[in-house]
């Protein structure tokens, strides 16, 4: 494969990575969230638990909530400029430990692409800004 083709099949999956975060459905997401809710709110009346609160996500440097204790490695990533996006959201949740070493987050993560998408929807939702 010459160097254009290289770039454009790089181009290409780039831009399938940033499709599929986007194709979730909020209701399945909310199923899958289920998985989560033991360490992390969302929603209205959401508060800090185990997890910081995953209200207003997309947007926000990572390890930002304030009175949430992170890990080192998340507060490192954030300062370093990690930002959640659908996309940073959709590799993360796949294997946070990998994703963040050192992070303190326990849940081993969801290898199925339509959940990780289903979930993004859901909490696309909770998102003000």
């Amino acid at each position: 494969m010459g160097k254009p083709a290289t770039l454009a099949f790089v181009l290409l999956i780039g831009t399938a990575g940033a499709a599929l975060a986007a194709d979730g459905d909020p209701a399945a997401g909310e199923d899958v969230f289920r998985k989560c809710r033991s360490c992390h709110e969302v929603g209205p009346e959401a508060k800090t638990r185990l997890g910081p609160v995953l209200n207003n996500l997309f947007g926000r440097k990572a390890g930002t909530i304030e009175g949430f204790k992170y890990s080192a490695s998340n507060l490192e990533k954030g300062a370093a400029g990690l930002v959640w996006t659908e996309e940073t959201l959709f590799k993360y949740l796949e294997d946070p430990r990998s994703y963040i070493p050192g992070t303190t987050m326990a849940f081993a993560g969801l290898a199925d692409e339509q959940d990780r998408r289903d979930v993004i929807a859901y909490l696309k939702q909770f998102n003000k800004k």
